[in-house]
């Protein structure tokens, strides 16, 4: 084997792992000798001929062999001072940088993305408009303009599809970037793992190298002290290099028990967008998107009138429910050859919609009087008590005693402690204003039906 062999193999790596992985991983590397089937490559550290023999060993020898050379196995050396290349600047930082699938086509380090969550198919509506648009934002990759990007919000909304989305963006449109994806325990894990092999300066490196990290279910590093410390000080670190972050979490920093005060102020710091439940019409339109989808695959089934309808009003509170629930319905009605009507629906996710009924909870009603209101949820729970806040509040509390069946000292508690004798006086205070002012009303209905759909 000869440096011309490898150079054809490296022009073959150069076309199938990405210009930024062979940047990265492959530019590096220098061939220093074949012998017994043995290719010996040198590397500048030990570190870097570890992870690219696990993630891109198999590759290289395969084309090694289609070129020609017999090769049996590969070995990473590092190459001592007086011989090697003086590194680049791109060379030094994948040395640190985090390892990647070599069909990285789809995935960036850290975690797989799934190819159905990108841009394209994520159904935008009122009450993601905002994430959605803050998240093609980020992904277009310029000057970072608010940092981080913290998306928060129940099960099943959109968080994880609109992070992969942007991760595949960037990785299409830049794939220069070094943009880690993975979850918060993921993040513990290869922390703990550094810890166990000490191996703390390449985990350190590792991250702080990054130029854009992504980091999902942020909530699970709560109470994990040793972890919450690192990732105080990578985001820090990346902060300071102008390096994007994005987060997402199942509520607002704030609310996040047991999370340092320190990381609640950071993740504060950027933009914090909620990602609402849904409206009938972003769920309905989301079924209707999977349909398009399902004729391709179930040729020939007949969906009557109705039934996404019926769907898109009776489960409302989770995405992945309901679409787990219309695959089930194509699938059955393809098993036992029948047209999908509404009964045929009923009957087939009997245990779903049971499963589903509206349960409203007090943190929703909060979040859609504050909104309505267009005041903060932290001023709705707060000491305050000045008119243009009070008043919401009453309503809150008013509607979580119509539409839950918390008692009032539960309500109370969840109102920053209050006694319950604080509720019944706004209950009480709401029910005489419904009679007297139109306009109240109005917003109690309209609260009311929008909490139902």
């Amino acid at each position: 084997m000869t440096n011309e062999t490898w150079g054809t193999v490296r022009n073959e790596l150069q076309k199938t792992v990405g210009q930024s992985n062979f940047t990265n991983w492959i530019e590096p590397l220098e061939f220093s000798s074949l012998k017994d089937g043995i290719a010996v490559f040198a590397v500048p550290t030990s570190f870097m001929g570890n992870w690219v023999s696990r993630n891109f060993g198999d590759q290289i020898k395969h084309l090694l062999n289609e070129a020609g050379a017999a090769v049996s196995r590969l070995e990473f050396a590092v190459a001592s001072k007086s011989v090697a290349r003086p590194a680049s600047k791109a060379q030094k930082a994948a040395q640190h940088a985090p390892a990647v699938e070599p069909t990285a086509d789809i995935s960036v380090p850290g975690a797989p993305l799934d190819s159905r969550f990108t841009f394209e198919s994520f159904v935008v509506g009122k009450p993601n408009e905002l994430a959605h648009a803050a998240a093609k934002r980020v992904a277009e990759g310029g000057p970072v303009s608010f940092n981080p990007l913290f998306l928060y919000g129940g099960v099943g909304l959109g968080k994880t599809h609109l992070m992969h989305a942007i991760a595949h963006e960037l990785r299409r449109d830049r794939p220069e970037l070094n943009v880690v994806y993975l979850s918060a325990e993921q993040f513990m894990y290869r922390f703990v793992q550094a810890l166990r092999e000490r191996k703390m300066m390449d985990f350190k490196e590792l991250f702080r190298s990054v130029d854009v990290l992504m980091v999902d279910d942020v909530q699970f590093i709560a109470g994990k002290d040793s972890t919450q410390e690192e990732f105080f000080h990578t985001f820090n670190a990346l902060v300071d290099q102008n390096k994007q972050i994005i987060i997402s979490a199942d509520r607002a920093p704030g609310e996040i028990k047991d999370l340092e005060d320190r990381i609640k102020s950071r993740l504060q710091c950027g933009l914090v967008v909620d990602l609402h439940p849904t409206d009938y019409e972003l769920r309905l339109g989301i079924l209707q998107q999977k349909v398009e989808h399902y004729r391709k695959q179930y040729s020939g089934l007949v969906l009557t009138d109705g039934v996404l309808e019926f769907l898109a009003h009776r489960i409302s509170t989770n995405v992945r429910v309901l679409e787990g629930a219309l695959t089930r319905l194509f699938a059955f009605a393809s098993l036992v050859g029948r047209e999908i009507t509404l009964e045929l629906a009923q009957d087939c996710l009997a245990d779903i919609l049971r499963a589903s009924d509206r349960k409203i909870t007090i943190e929703e009603i909060q979040r859609r009087v504050s909104e309505h209101y267009n005041i903060r949820l932290s001023e709705m729970i707060g000491p305050r008590r000045v008119r243009i806040i009070a008043r919401p509040r009453q309503v809150a509390m008013f509607l979580a005693k119509q539409l839950t069946s918390r008692s009032l000292p539960e309500i109370g508690r969840r109102f920053g402690g209050r006694d319950h004798t604080t509720v019944m006086h706004g209950v009480k205070r709401i029910e005489e204003l419904k009679q007297l002012d139109s306009q109240m009303a109005e917003d109690l209905e309209l609260l009311r039906r929008s909490l139902e759909a």
